[in-house]
């Protein structure tokens, strides 16, 4: 009888594997946007190394995730995202096959400029985090979706929400939660992750929340906070609040969205429409930054942007017949401009970019100093038109792409 069972029980793990519905040993984890430490650089290896002319193999295709623009985080064997349905925005948990396991309500929709869901939930210790549109910030179960504690950032921190609502993706760490309400009692604040309570605020900042969020480094033995706000990038101390260091970075039409780059105690920002990007570098000391330099062809406006082998890679602003660019870190001298690649979202795996076009299609792109290559590229049966504004996900072998109501699964394992 046990080794009927036994037989039993791997005939099913086998068909399982096949079907793409079992995850692997070592449990896939994105817990938040841009994944573990928000490098944006995926772990996964042995992926397919070009695609067939209608794509991978999809795995599964849910069609319920509201209006919105978040992509997905992955924890504890679950698929997390968020979407406005109605006069209601709600946080969604998915199993690995794509069942809705709860759906938990998290204030009002976003219904002014672009309507939708921003902001893609962080998740840690058994808790998940997210911040609405109207910014409200709160805490949920992540086994069940119950809530846990709200906090309302306009009437804590007389926050103000700009043209597109609050679209930050709050950050998580030890014990603390951090984000810019960017009002005048708690520009950038630190709550205690399990009560919502208030560990610190800064007041000293004078600039405004934008929409980027922020990173976590270690520079001049200090544990800081990276942030670009409306006008300047900055840091601070992230066990105080203490203001290190600001250097301005004016926004040309209120878009400093795309997250910060930090690498060997220099920072890179970029914005779109002209905005452009600049390198600062820091003091050892962390008590200010100078401009290494600036440009304006890789003016990113949301898509995300890559550092790998010492480039910065992402798409400049479609306004100016840009796609997708290469620049040297340490000079900031153009390596290329890619027009026929688009205006994309972007994500690495394996040796390859992963660009989900503003056009909603999907490509597969090898780059280098020289050049890029569009390896494969296929159109997704999408049901909604574009734009697509998401970010695309390579986790466990699988790679999710959101577009609106739409989040498709597909298996990029070689052989599969």
């Amino acid at each position: 009888m046990g080794a009927m069972r036994r037989s039993a029980l791997g005939a099913a793990l086998l068909a399982a594997i096949l079907s793409g519905e079992a995850l692997s040993q070592e449990e896939p984890s994105w817990p938040e946007f841009h994944g573990p430490g928000r490098r944006n650089l995926s772990p996964d290896r042995g992926l397919l190394r070009q695609w067939p002319p209608e794509g991978p193999r999809l795995l599964w295709k849910f069609s319920g995730c509201g209006i919105g623009y978040a992509g997905v985080a992955i924890a504890g064997g679950r698929i997390f995202t968020v979407g406005d349905f109605g006069d209601d925005q709600c946080l969604l948990a998915l199993d690995p096959g794509g069942k809705l396991l709860w759906k938990s309500p998290h204030g009002r929709a976003w219904k002014g400029p672009q309507p939708g869901a921003r902001a893609v939930p962080t998740v840690c210790g058994g808790l998940l985090y997210q911040l609405n549109a109207h910014g409200l910030l709160g805490a949920f179960e992540a086994e069940t979706g119950r809530p846990v504690w709200t906090v309302d950032l306009r009437e804590r921190f007389e926050a103000r929400p700009g043209t597109w609502g609050f679209a930050e993706h709050v950050l998580v760490e030890g014990d603390l939660l951090f984000c810019m309400p960017g009002g005048p009692r708690g520009r950038v604040v630190a709550l205690d992750r399990r009560t919502g309570t208030l560990a610190w605020a800064n007041t000293e900042i004078r600039d405004r929340a934008a929409y980027s969020s922020p990173i976590l480094v270690d520079h001049g033995g200090v544990r800081q906070l990276v942030l670009l706000a409306h006008e300047t990038v900055l840091g601070v101390e992230a066990s105080t609040g203490k203001l290190l260091w600001s250097h301005p970075h004016p926004s040309t039409c209120d878009q400093n969205v795309t997250r910060p780059v930090f690498h060997e105690g220099a920072v890179f920002v970029t914005s779109g429409h002209r905005g452009g990007g600049r390198l600062v570098r820091l003091a050892p000391d962390s008590r200010s930054a100078r401009e290494a330099w600036f440009g304006t062809d890789l003016d990113n406006c949301h898509g995300g942007v890559l550092l790998l082998d010492g480039v910065l890679y992402g798409s400049g602003c479609r306004l100016y017949k840009r796609g997708l660019v290469a620049v040297d870190w340490e000079t900031g001298k153009t390596l290329f401009n890619a027009p026929e690649i688009g205006k994309v979202s972007v994500t690495w795996a394996d040796g390859r970019i992963y660009a989900l076009g503003n056009d909603a299609s999907l490509a597969l792109v090898e780059v280098s100093r020289a050049g890029a290559r569009v390896v494969s590229r296929f159109q997704p049966p999408w049901r909604d038109r574009p734009p697509c504004l998401s970010h695309p996900v390579v986790c466990g072998g699988r790679l999710y792409v959101r577009h609106l109501d739409e989040l498709l699964v597909y298996d990029l394992r070689a052989g599969s």
